[in-house]
This record gives structure tokens, C-alpha cells and sequence, in this order.
């Protein structure tokens, strides 16, 4: 029996009494963009997945191909009628049983999804302002570059953001250093140089940041670093913005006094869509 809102009810009726995603966080996962019936990006999202499982040493079921990933989130999709522009989520949890030290290394997944109009991905062009949030701090560790359902620190800083009339924060390090935006990784270009933090410093190791690292690479006179990036630098820089699978590019165009362009952002965006269709 458990005590549920205030009413005693069997912990039948509760499939998260046991659930360690649930109790411990004990949880990774994966979010997609579908188009077209298709994943993009499909490779580096199946293997992220399969790192992050390595790394809190889950175990990968012997049928867990990319196909089978696959197959798994388009049949969901197309079931609810949303395969031509959607986003999906898939969450492998390990199995129930035991407290910090599980009783089994197996796993279950859980997948959702739903319609988007993002398609293809475009330019926001309304006001977009950011502030650091200092509250809490990112652990420079491995596990902070993966996706984890411990989401504790963005959902404090979401709140604080609402409550200040921001669109999004910026998320210091253990160093006090800038490492993500809420939703993604930050770019900062300055001069002919475009900077992201690196995986080591704490920041997520985003598919959408692969690909920008990748494109960028392709334009003329543009030198692509990864270093860290100090709060001071971000008054210094010429654009700022934010990257992630579900809105691909997103340019920040205030933080505290200094305004920001976007030129090279659409830049990016250009070549970010070309890149899709020829897909």
C-alpha cells in the first residue's frame, strides 16, 4: 500500500512506486526531430544514446540497433498521425529493484512524441534575451554531457528566467564559466572566430552542436574553436546563440546591456537547411 495524495491506494495503481527513473533519476534520454517520416541526424543521436548507456553502465539490449531505435519512435509517430513534423522523446530507465545500487543493469524505454511546425528551421525573429543564472553550477564531469533525467538545475533556472522576463539563461560551470544555454549549447562569435565550450568544461555534448561545429568549418575565414568561454567574453562578442535539434539555431540578441547580431547565424542556418534537404 502506498499513501497517494492523501488517499491509501495499492501500489498497483502507481507504475512509478518502483520506477528508478523516477526515484533516483536513475535515466537517460534522447530527443529527435522528425521529418518526413525520417530522423534527423539519426546516427549521432543512436550513438549518443548508446555512450550515455555505457556510461551509467546500463545494459544495451542485444535488439537496441539504429534500425530498431528506429523503427520504434517512426511507428509511434505515425501512429498518432504526426510523422511529417514532430518531436519525439525515447527514455531508457534500468529496471526496478534495489535502492542506489541496482538490482539489475537491464532496462526499459519509453517513448513519446508529438507535433511541431518547426520544418524547415528558421530564424526567430523577435527579441530573444539572456542572463547568467547563478544559483547552481554545472559539475565539469563527464556525466554532465549527457542527457540524464537529474534536469534540477534547468528546471530552477527555467523558473528564474519566467520570474525575470528572460527567454533563456546561461549556465555556469563549477569554474564560473559559461557552458550551456537552458535548451542547448551556446555559440559566441567574435571577430572571425567561433567559440563553443568544450565537452570537458561541462556542456552538453549536443548533436545539433556537432553539426554547427561541422558546417562552420566550411565557411571561408572562419576559424571554429572549442574553449571555454568566461562571462566577460560574452560582452565582447559580436553574435550569440543557441543551438539544439528541435529549433536548430536560436541568436540571442540581448544580454544585460550589450545587443547582439545575426547575420552569421543565418549564415549557418542557410547551410544547416541545404545540408537537410540534400538528405
Amino acid at each position: 500500500m502506498i499513501n497517494f495524495n492523501g488517499s491509501i491506494v495499492s501500489d498497483d495503481t502507481n507504475v512509478l512506486t518502483h520506477n528508478r527513473g523516477f526515484l533516483y533519476g536513475d535515466a537517460v534520454f534522447e530527443t529527435v526531430k522528425i521529418v518526413n517520416s525520417k530522423i534527423l541526424f539519426l546516427e549521432d543521436h543512436y550513438f549518443r544514446l548508446m555512450s550515455s548507456m555505457r556510461i551509467v553502465r546500463m545494459e544495451i539490449p542485444m535488439n537496441f540497433t539504429m534500425e530498431y531505435f528506429e523503427e520504434q519512435i517512426i511507428s509511434l509517430a505515425k501512429a498518432k498521425n504526426v510523422a511529417d513534423s514532430a518531436r519525439a522523446r525515447i527514455t531508457v530507465y534500468r529496471n526496478d529493484g534495489g535502492y542506489y545500487l541496482p538490482q539489475t543493469n537491464t532496462v526499459s524505454f519509453l517513448i513519446t512524441t508529438e507535433s511541431i511546425e518547426e520544418v524547415p528551421y528558421s530564424i526567430n525573429k523577435k527579441e530573444y534575451i539572456v542572463d547568467l543564472y547563478t544559483d547552481f553550477y554545472v559539475a565539469k564531469q563527464l556525466l554532465s554531457s549527457i542527457k540524464t533525467t537529474n534536469k534540477l538545475i534547468n528546471i530552477t533556472a527555467s523558473i528564474y528566467a519566467s520570474e525575470n522576463d528572460l527567454d533563456n539563461c546561461l549556465l555556469l560551470n563549477d569554474g564560473k564559466n559559461v557552458v550551456d544555454a537552458l535548451q542547448g549549447n551556446v555559440f559566441m562569435l567574435k571577430g572571425n572566430k567561433l567559440v563553443t565550450p568544450p565537452v570537458s568544461d561541462g556542456c552538453l555534448n549536443g548533436v545539433m552542436r556537432k553539426q554547427i561545429l561541422s558546417l562552420a568549418k566550411t565557411i571561408e575565414n572562419i576559424e571554429v574553436l572549442e574553449e571555454t568561454i568566461s562571462p566577460f567574453d560574452l560582452q565582447k562578442a559580436d553574435e550569440l546563440f543557441i543551438t539544439n535539434v528541435i529549433k536548430g539555431i536560436q541568436p540571442i540578441t540581448k544580454y544585460r546591456k550589450k545587443e547582439f547580431t545575426k547575420d552569421f547565424a543565418n549564415q549557418l542556418l542557410q547551410k544547416l537547411n541545404q545540408t537537410i534537404n540534400r538528405n
